[in-house]
């Protein structure tokens, strides 16, 4: 049994075990060791909800992984799928959703995606936990120029719409249809109507 991650990730009420900037940080780090086995200099892409605390979340666990000798991209607020996606295009070597989807606002959670843009296998999840818990990162942090650098995607948003307007069909216009959209504590809530009304809408 898992005792961090549960169906989707690490869910929690923000700022309360084990939705914790500690445990974030920690993650950054673990999840810089893991993919740095077989990538000296790992990508890690990282994304958010627009929750308050999501902003923590974020820079805790750029500030991990970039202890750890990863280098972050960090896109900002934007639906989960963006982050798959983007995962994908830009070639790293995993990606991190800082978001609770449906849960209330006090919430939040962290979904971790693989390189093909696909939540991780149970067994990996596995390995995260042990190393959670261990003193191998303790015991492997870099120095000087070892160390990772944190960048900020600007154009995420603009890479993501692109997508998800190649994904509908040419045939099918939305010229004339009024669309509402609540997208609630979700960061679809730019992506949405730009998608929409570039369509037709």
């Amino acid at each position: 049994m898992k005792k961090y991650f549960g169906t989707d990730g690490i869910r929690g009420k923000a700022n309360v075990h084990p939705m914790t900037p500690e445990l974030a940080l920690r993650l950054g780090q673990v999840l810089a060791l893991h993919f740095g086995k077989d990538h000296p200099e790992p990508r890690i892409v990282i994304g958010k909800d627009p929750r308050r605390s999501s902003y923590i979340f974020e820079f805790a666990l750029a500030a991990g992984a970039c202890s750890m000798g990863a280098s972050t991209y960090q896109l900002g607020p934007l639906p989960t799928p963006a982050v798959a996606f983007l995962t994908r295009s830009m070639r790293a070597q995993a990606g991190v959703m800082v978001s609770a989807s449906h849960n209330p606002f006090q919430d939040n959670g962290i979904k971790i995606f693989g390189a093909d843009g696909f939540k991780l296998p149970d067994e990996v999840e596995g390995r995260l936990e042990a190393l959670i818990d261990s003193d191998e990162a303790d015991k492997n942090r870099p120095v000087g120029k070892r160390l990772g650098r944190a960048y900020r995607i600007e154009d995420a948003l603009g890479r993501y719409i692109v997508s998800a307007k190649d994904s509908f069909p040419l045939d099918l216009p939305l010229r004339g249809l009024k669309i509402v959209v609540d997208c609630a504590n979700g960061a679809a809530y730019r992506a949405a109507p730009a998608v929409f009304e570039e369509l037709g809408a």
